[in-house]
């Protein structure tokens, strides 16, 4: 595995840290999620230099994946925002799989950062196993007609459109009967609602009641979303879990106990050492994702075993605070305390751990 930038791409990421100095308000957004709109400006200052759309397939400004990757480790280490699905998952498999008229209407304002989605997968019934879904569209002519529920959606709230997976075949049919269609929040018998969380954010559930959505919006054939999905998340493996996340995570919770005048405590340093080499072990199985997908091999199980361990590792570094910061760690609304609230769910956001470690046990063990 080849660990090394090359002079070109670390010249680049100098040029993505230099940028980010006029964007370091944005760090209580990443934690928190209250201020949208200046995350809209941020992306579409990336849109600008041509970032968003850097890993597109038949772009002319394409580059190598390990610029996208060094593009949202620096962003998740300044705490900017997290990596929008719009200009990955969604517009990489329009670019693959829709038509001419799809891509033009579709990826010009998205890689301007205009265009903002939001992924409707998960249901009530069918969060991690996907092909037991049941939100149904009923094609009638040029429409399709939505029914059913979402939960659990990002930033739903304050997205233009879902990216929904939805049933036009029967149920039995499982993963063979699921299709992708583009629907525009503001359709008619779309509903969003949120749903607060434990970190003082909120995801969201989306009811869809008779709601028309035009077949011109539907990205691949009928019934053929499953082979599409696996293209695309394999796609953005490399950047879904950025390691810089977490070492920012270990800077500040080491420097917060460094302020309280608590490092001199003889089990700081064991704790700290021990979490400085789990942040090692994030980085070092992240860089395997990466090399995995630059030499075109399966990363899939590299990649749930790196999810599991920087989910992991986030709990860890957060648990560790409050174990040796005593009261002061439990402060609603500090910083160290908030780590901790938003770890909890980290487990369970993008693929619970036991689902991935399954991944792991089947693909890379060759056990169930």
């Amino acid at each position: 595995m080849n660990f090394a930038f090359s002079p070109e791409e670390e010249r680049f990421r100098a040029e993505v840290v230099e940028f980010l100095r006029d964007w370091r308000d944005l760090d209580a957004f990443f934690l928190q999620g209250h201020r949208w709109e200046r995350v809209r400006e941020f992306f579409r200052a990336l849109g600008l230099r041509g970032w968003l759309s850097l890993g597109w397939p038949n772009e002319s400004n394409a580059k190598p994946i390990a610029y996208e990757y060094l593009l949202w480790d620096e962003i998740a280490y300044a705490r900017a925002a997290r990596n929008p699905l719009a200009s990955g998952i969604v517009a990489k498999t329009i670019a693959r799989h829709g038509d001419d008229a799809q891509r033009r209407r579709w990826l010009p304002p998205i890689r301007s950062g205009e265009l903002h989605f939001s992924l409707a997968y998960s249901e009530p019934e069918a969060g991690s196993d996907l092909a037991s879904l049941r939100c149904r569209a009923e094609r009638r002519g040029d429409v399709y007609v939505v029914n059913g529920q979402k939960c659990w959606q990002s930033y739903a709230g304050d997205m233009d459109c879902l990216w929904l997976l939805c049933r036009t075949g029967a149920q039995e049919s499982r993963g063979a009967g699921l299709t992708l269609l583009i629907v525009e929040k503001s359709t008619q018998g779309v509903e969003v609602r949120p749903l607060p969380t434990l970190d003082g954010d909120q995801l969201y559930e989306v009811h869809f009641r008779d709601a028309e959505v035009p077949v011109a919006q539907r990205i691949g054939a009928e019934n053929g979303a499953w082979s599409i999905m696996g293209t695309a998340l394999a796609d953005e493996r490399h950047i879904q879990f950025p390691p810089a996340r977490v070492r920012r995570d270990l800077e500040e919770v080491l420097a917060w106990a460094r302020e309280r005048g608590i490092a001199s405590d003889p089990a700081v340093p064991r704790a700290f050492s021990t979490l400085a080499v789990r942040v090692a072990e994030v980085e070092a199985l992240a860089l395997r994702v990466l090399d995995l997908m630059q030499r075109g091999s399966n990363a899939a199980a590299a990649a749930a075993a790196n999810k599991v361990v920087h989910t992991t590792v986030c709990q860890e570094i957060a648990r560790t605070a409050l174990e040796l910061g005593g009261p002061e760690a439990l402060v609603h609304g500090a910083r160290v305390e908030l780590l901790w609230r938003q770890s909890l769910w980290e487990t369970i956001g993008g693929g619970t751990s036991e689902v991935m470690r399954g991944i792991v046990a089947r693909q890379a063990l060759g056990l169930g």
